[in-house]
């Protein structure tokens, strides 16, 4: 008989990331007095203000997401490959994470190795705004992510219906590939989706500055307090180890 070997799993903290997605939103994350644990990028949305990021991203004063996605999962502005590389490529500097699909991941094999090489940090990503894939395929693309090299596989998928919630929490909860999880459901159930996933331990919660984009998504101080009413209390900033 085969010894099976344990897996030592990682511990994870949860850590707030708050959406920079417009130029009120660079405006505001530049002037808060209590930022979350960091800020993304929405580099697809900001197209056009390269310039005024790059004179104000100074004055961000917590860590930086850097990503450019992709059409098909939700990207704006429908940027090519090539413009999407060359927009990660001018952040990647001020990056401590950068974010791409795992469907992009082949094809910019180049450009995480340069992020390898500037000590950034890679988070391969998976978003349906249709449906809930069952917690056998997201482990599968969990797993996948792992093989290429991810520190953080993040998922964002459909979740109107209990049903759809419970996949989403299933697959949270076990992350079976020893990979740390950042998990989020968007539609009808997404808020609840997003606090019971920080909870469970998601990697990032990801919360808006403004108005939220897509369905489910709250905004930060919504979002905090609806952590107070449920009585859940996030190390932020700590580790993930």
């Amino acid at each position: 008989m085969t010894a099976h070997k344990s897996v030592k799993r990682r511990r994870v903290y949860s850590r707030v990331v708050g959406v920079i997605a417009t130029r009120a939103d660079l405006r505001l994350a530049t002037r808060m007095s209590h930022p979350p644990d960091l800020f993304e990028l929405r580099l697809d949305l900001l197209v056009g203000l390269e310039k005024e990021l790059e004179k104000k991203i100074s004055m961000l004063r917590t860590p930086l997401i850097i990503t450019a996605r992709h059409p098909d999962e939700g990207g704006a502005n429908n940027l090519s490959l090539a413009r999407r590389r060359e927009l990660i490529s001018r952040f990647l500097p001020q990056a401590q994470y950068v974010d791409l699909e795992l469907r992009s991941v082949k094809a910019c094999q180049s450009l995480l190795d340069l992020a390898r090489r500037k000590n950034v940090r890679w988070i391969i990503s998976f978003h349906d705004l249709d449906s809930a894939p069952n917690p056998r395929s997201l482990h599968a693309k969990a797993h996948m992510a792992k093989s290429w090299g991810a520190d953080i596989f993040k998922v964002a998928v459909r979740v109107d219906t209990t049903a759809q919630l419970l996949r989403l929490l299933d697959f949270a909860s076990k992350r079976d590939a020893d990979l740390p999880v950042s998990a989020m459901g968007i539609g009808k159930l997404g808020a609840l989706s997003r606090v019971l996933l920080a909870q469970c331990g998601s990697a990032f919660v990801y919360t808006s500055l403004s108005e939220p984009r897509v369905a489910g998504q709250m905004a930060l101080e919504e979002f905090r307090a609806a952590l107070r009413a449920f009585g859940i209390r996030l190390k932020s900033g700590r580790p993930m180890n």
